[in-house]
């Protein structure tokens, strides 16, 4: 096995979280001795080390592994040049990344992510087709989560205008959440681009989710919240796309409204406000 085959099947043990996995390329970065499995010293300072051991003599991983290619999903490491700059720069960036269509969308000039509310208002939806079609006609790819909402709307309105649009998923391909989105996560891995740093047996788990917002901020030049609830996973991406230096843009809305807590929050601490297009590209 060469390096990059070695980490994909490390990553997909259980127990090789990001920080243990930082932990065995620490001591051996190229991964020469994973499979010296007399040694253990990889594992000496790790809980999880059996799960580990124990992953990595499975031949059903490799199997698997060695079947994504026939089902078009692409992997790429860190270490792989196609692995997106912008992300690669972030904290704790994922180690691996499976991804099913378009690679070039990765490395296009613009990403925006757009994120919201689960619970899309008319409001909300009209924002997104107001701005949408002149952010398309500059080329401007879409980033959002496929959850219910927003997220869908944004997808849904770049696809419909021309553009192009990336998804990032929390669990993996065979396990797409919400089910209501099923059919536009396959046409995306189809004509555009879906990508998850789970492995694509992986089920979604709550904790997937937050971790998932990361990747949308971290490959993403700024991140436009267009509705979020006083708590909502949309803030968390914003948290995330400020820690990462990223623009952030709000849609101002009714100060009466539940889901323009969260957006006019992000206002009033900084994040610019949002009436036209030209609010997003004088910026990006």
């Amino acid at each position: 096995m060469n390096f990059k085959q070695k980490l994909v099947h490390l990553h997909q043990c259980k127990g090789a979280s990001w920080d243990s996995i930082h932990t065995i390329l620490k001591k051996d970065p190229q991964l020469h001795s994973l499979y010296d499995f007399r040694s253990g010293s990889h594992f000496s300072t790790l809980k999880t080390a059996a799960s580990i051991l124990e992953d990595l003599k499975s031949q059903h991983i490799i199997e698997r592994i060695n079947q994504y290619e026939q089902n078009n999903i692409g992997i790429i490491t860190l270490f792989d040049p196609e692995y997106p700059l912008l992300l690669k720069e972030t904290y704790q960036p994922p180690w691996v990344l499976y991804a099913k269509g378009d690679l070039s969308l990765l490395s296009a000039n613009r990403r925006l992510a757009v994120v919201g509310s689960r619970q899309a208002t008319v409001f909300g939806k009209k924002s997104i087709e107001l701005l949408f079609p002149e952010l398309i006609e500059r080329e401007i790819v879409v980033v959002s989560g496929l959850a219910a909402g927003i997220d869908a709307e944004a997808h849904q309105t770049a696809i419909r205008f021309g553009g192009r649009t990336i998804g990032v998923i929390a669990g993996g391909f065979e396990h797409i959440y919400p089910k209501q989105n099923a059919k536009l996560a396959q046409y995306m891995m189809e004509r555009h681009l879906v990508l998850s740093e789970y492995p694509p047996h992986s089920t979604p788990q709550k904790w997937h989710f937050p971790m998932r917002n990361r990747i949308i901020a971290g490959i993403s030049h700024g991140i436009l919240v267009v509705e979020a609830k006083k708590r909502s996973g949309s803030l968390i991406t914003a948290d995330y796309a400020l820690q990462e230096g990223r623009d952030v843009f709000a849609v101002p809305a009714h100060i009466l409204s539940p889901y323009s807590v969260g957006t006019n929050k992000l206002i009033q601490q900084g994040a610019k406000l949002v009436i036209t297009a030209k609010d997003i590209l004088e910026e990006i």
